[in-house]
């Protein structure tokens, strides 16, 4: 049995992208040509669909980390970034405000004149 595991493991390098129904079939197959019995099938496909759903976790993790090294490698801001940069804007934009409020009033005062 172990071997037949080994064979139907190096079958399915690409688990990661097979589904359980056709792991199901190609197990099927194994059945009708004599090569697995009966009461060993439904193992078999457990542990396949388990080994694909692994596979499956790696290659996202592997996909997921090398997204990030190349992010960080274009300097692509992540959210943090970008909510401090937002908050420091909030913040101008509020001096901003304050500082013209400021300058219209100075305007609209009346001039005195000191001689």
């Amino acid at each position: 049995m172990s071997d037949l595991f080994k064979k139907a493991i190096s079958l399915g390098v690409g688990l990661t992208i097979v589904s359980k129904e056709k792991v199901e079939k190609v197990v099927e197959e194994l059945v009708k040509r004599g090569e697995l019995a009966p009461s060993e099938s439904k193992a078999l496909v457990d542990r396949l669909v388990e080994r694909g759903d692994e596979e499956r976790g790696v290659f996202k993790n592997a996909v997921q980390e090398q997204v990030q090294r190349v992010l960080k490698d274009l300097k692509v801001p992540v959210q943090s970034d970008i909510a401090t940069l937002e908050t420091r804007i909030a913040v101008l934009e509020r001096r901003v405000a304050e500082l013209e409020g400021a300058s219209a009033q100075k305007e609209a005062l009346p001039e005195t004149r000191t001689e």
